[in-house]
């Protein structure tokens, strides 16, 4: 292998999303008709890759999928190095079900599949890359014990994290704190792994600071349209990041933008203060809930106001 230095590396999933848009969702038991169908490229992994690499960053992910030739294409459209991610037949491909309503607001069911295939064997063949990156990006559609693992690989290196704890577990391994740079997740994954209410800004500080304790260097809990709350080890007041109002069209996908923004900041502006590159990084986000689909609705850097950049 090449030794060339990434900027972002995103260890996580790649999934395939069936997309229904109906004016509600359903209920338990009940059949609705939709007004359209369509299917897409996801995986909150490749998620933040692809708007990592939009943004201008030199991405490259490790991740499994089966037989997925259109997709390791997918990855090459948008500038994605593809050497890590793996083609596998002993498992299904990884899916997402996913509804949206005419709120723009979402019900996903995800089958990981092929996902978790991903271990040690590919990490280690990934870690001379690892070792060159900037950034380093992981979730939980994944085996935990390989984001743990990519995790540990990233800090012995030096090499800066952001961890994503999504889909949320609520027993999540205490040693993940301890190797997160950037602790990111939204309102629904800080009350699973806290166990107490957040619902807004003043229940998002209380719920970083216990983030904090658990040992992350900061935390970020994004609350959708409320913008996000920025929490650093150095500096004990928590920091209010609003963000400017849009009219959402589809929020599927926006968390993830969210991260693969933040970390290509961190990659190309690794001395601005966190809370300025959550306000970037919530204004790219922004961008990606007025149109519809995942990664098809991310911005590109020419897409995006100068001063972003």
């Amino acid at each position: 292998m090449t030794e060339e230095a990434f900027d972002v590396i995103v260890v996580g999933s790649c999934m395939t999303d069936l997309v229904s848009q109906a004016p509600r969702l359903p209920k338990a038991g009940e059949t609705i008709h939709g007004h359209k169908f369509f299917i897409g490229f996801g995986g909150k992994g490749a998620n933040q890759c692809i708007q990592a690499a939009r943004l201008g960053a030199k991405t490259a992910m490790v991740g499994k999928d089966f037989f997925g030739d259109n997709y390791i294409q997918n990855f090459k459209d948008n500038g994605v190095h593809t050497d890590f991610v793996g083609q596998t037949s002993n498992s299904a491909t990884g899916a997402a079900s996913i509804i949206v309503n005419d709120a723009g607001e979402n019900a996903i069911v995800i089958v990981a599949g092929a996902n978790m295939l991903l271990g040690s064997e590919e990490l280690h063949k990934a870690l001379p890359a690892i070792r060159h990156t900037k950034v380093l990006v992981c979730q939980l559609e994944i085996s935990p014990q390989t984001s743990l693992q990519a995790l540990r690989m990233a800090q012995e290196n030096k090499v800066k994290t952001i961890f994503n704890p999504a889909p949320a577990i609520p027993d999540l391994g205490p040693e993940f704190y301890g190797v997160s740079d950037v602790f990111c997740c939204n309102e629904s994954e800080a009350e699973l792994l806290t166990g107490s209410s957040v619902g807004n800004v003043d229940e998002a500080h209380k719920a970083g600071q216990e983030l904090l304790k658990r040992g992350c260097r900061s935390v970020i809990i994004t609350l959708g349209p409320q913008g996000c709350v920025v929490l650093k080890v150095e500096e004990p007041s928590p920091k209010y990041v609003p963000t400017t109002a849009v009219t959402a069209v589809d929020t599927t996908g926006a968390g993830d933008s969210f991260i693969g923004a933040l970390a290509f900041y961190m990659a190309h502006y690794p001395t601005m203060p966190l809370e300025e590159m959550a306000l970037r990084a919530n204004r790219v986000a922004g961008v990606s809930v007025q149109a519809v689909g995942t990664q098809t609705s991310y911005p590109f850097r020419k897409d995006l106001p100068a001063e972003l950049f």
